[in-house]
Parts: C-alpha cells; sequence; structure tokens
C-alpha cells in the first residue's frame, strides 16, 4: 500500500482536518484503511457515547501503526 496514506491519516486525525480525512478514505485503495476511517468519522459526528469515539480512534491508530510498521519492515527486506 501507498505510506503516503497512513502518513497522512496520522496528520489529519492529529490535526482535527476531518474533510480531509474523509478525502482520503474515498481516494485511499486500502479498503481496511478506508473502513477504519469511516467508523471513526462516523462516530466521531453521530456516537453520543464518548467511549464510542475513543474506541474507533484508538482502533485507527492501532492499524495505522501496525500498517506503517509493516510496510517499513516489507522495504527492510527488499534492500
Amino acid at each position: 500500500m501507498d505510506q503516503m496514506d497512513y502518513d497522512k491519516a496520522l496528520y489529519y486525525m492529529l490535526w482535527g482536518q476531518w474533510d480531509d480525512l474523509l478525502v482520503l478514505m474515498v481516494r485511499t485503495k486500502d479498503d481496511l484503511l478506508s473502513k477504519k476511517i469511516q467508523h471513526f468519522l462516523h462516530a466521531f459526528h453521530y456516537a453520543g457515547d464518548e467511549t464510542k469515539v475513543i474506541q474507533s480512534h484508538d482502533n485507527l491508530l492501532y492499524y495505522l501503526d501496525h500498517a506503517m510498521k509493516y510496510d517499513s519492515e516489507e522495504a527492510l527486506l527488499h534492500l
């Protein structure tokens, strides 16, 4: 996958750029990333329970961490 998508998603989350995160959700080729962003944005805008927002936020961050770590390890293997 494109490492830039993960970097952008992390940046947009940290700075609260929800519109840009929505655009990334639509444009990324990583279906799982798209679904995680969708769940987070839905929870952020519509969930009345703060724990759902925090859980979806953490799920997205954990996925980004895993994906970025996997991509960097894969890149090292091809050196």
